[in-house]
């Protein structure tokens, strides 16, 4: 039987890390240790208080269908949260909750933009900025985000970009994959430039919470007129260590939140009740554990960022947000693709090449810090021997 496969699916990239990630566990299963670096998601547990809030729910029968915006109370405490923390005076009903930050991307960018449409996206960047887009029969045009420029977005590369097709700019920050977290300065230019064009901007803030060395996160949002023309998309995973619970949101005008709810509608219905409900004591009940986990995560990037500047032939810059360091690997003479097999297969560490995040990343590895501190003390001491070992081989 031939099987009819819709053309558009050809427009989407299957997922780099997750080709990395299958292979290191393809390995494992076969008897080897392997140290994972590849997937971004935090090795902490969930804080025991949002477990119990979950536990409750289910016990007192919140197993049924929400409102599809999602429950009152979270989309409320939501709203509390952005107007404390980001200064943006959302209500309740300008947020829409998600299955996720993933499904906040479909949701915002299917109402966005129309076939033949322009996005402006980073590069490198998560690749669902551009396959998204791709499905929708829209076009992500990239701009460039450059070590020597410390990962700060070219403003003016950014004005030569925009066209009479141009909806919309995408910022991710602090960002994967680089963990360079945009400047403040950078942000007020940025929505001028959006202002004068006319242009939406989607703000994905999902690692906000996660930043270093006293580096101030700004939502664009809380800039003056910007509220109106941004979507504000965040979630549960990174901070509060809930990737599997799938729970994210945006804040965005209502027009779009009503438009929004349509597609979410006939995607997933709505997010668990109990995982709301969950939510809801994230995001009214925390007490230290953010600031815990953030703190190591520094003490394990401190350690990771010195090590890997020592080795001859490869280096870094020190993030300042997220989880991820974007290691430079242009010396050793091989693709990022090349290199990430190599590394997985002789040294038995999973990094992630860094052109599966675009061409700006070919030349580097993506390595998440979200490990056990001992994991990447010994992934360090076993990249080091795996580079000395290529450099005087020459292979």
């Amino acid at each position: 039987m031939n099987y009819h496969i819709a053309a558009r699916m050809d427009r989407m990239a299957p997922s780099g890390i997750r080709k990395v990630n299958e292979k290191a566990l393809a390995m494992e299963r076969a008897g080897e240790k392997v140290l994972h670096f590849e997937i971004g998601r935090p090795d902490f547990d969930t804080p025991e208080y949002i477990k119990k809030a979950a536990d409750q729910a289910i016990a007192e029968g919140k197993v049924h269908y929400t409102s599809n915006f999602g429950l009152m109370e979270l989309r409320q405490a939501i709203a509390d949260k952005l107007q404390r923390e980001n200064h943006v005076d959302y209500k309740a009903s300008e947020v829409l909750v998600t299955v996720g930050l993933s499904e906040a991307v479909f949701a915002v960018l299917a109402a966005l933009l129309d076939e033949g449409d322009e996005l402006l996206v980073p590069d490198p960047v998560w690749l669902n900025y551009i396959n998204v887009p791709n499905l929708l029969g829209a076009k992500a045009v990239t701009y460039s985000l450059k070590e020597e420029n410390g990962y700060q977005m070219d403003l003016d590369e950014v004005r030569a970009k925009i066209t009479s097709k141009t909806r919309g700019i995408v910022i991710v920050t602090p960002n994967n994959p680089t963990g360079g977290v945009l400047e403040e300065d950078v942000l007020k230019e940025l929505a001028e430039i959006a202002k004068a064009n006319d242009l939406m901007v989607i703000a994905d803030e999902i690692y906000e919470r996660l930043v270093y060395d006293g580096a101030k996160h700004v939502s664009i949002a809380s800039l003056p007129g910007m509220k109106e023309r941004t979507f504000t998309m965040n979630g549960m995973s990174k901070a509060y260590a809930m990737d599997g619970w799938r729970l994210g949101y945006v804040a965005a005008p209502e027009e779009y939140i009503t438009v929004m709810n349509k597609f979410h509608q006939h995607n997933t219905t709505c997010a668990p009740n109990f995982v709301q409900m969950a939510g809801i004591a994230a995001l009214t009940q925390e007490g230290d554990e953010v600031q815990e986990m953030v703190k190591e995560y520094q003490r394990r990037r401190d350690y990771a960022v010195q090590a890997i500047n020592a080795i001859d032939g490869i280096s870094c810059l020190c993030p300042k947000g997220a989880f991820y360091i974007f290691i430079n690997c242009k010396q050793l003479g091989k693709t990022s693709a090349e290199l990430s097999q190599y590394f997985l297969e002789q040294a038995k560490i999973a990094l992630v090449p860094g052109d599966v995040f675009g061409p700006g990343g070919e030349g580097y590895l993506r390595m998440s810090f979200a490990a056990s501190y001992e994991s990447i003390v010994e992934g360090c001491g076993r990249l080091k021997a795996a580079v000395e070992q290529l450099r005087t081989s020459g292979r």
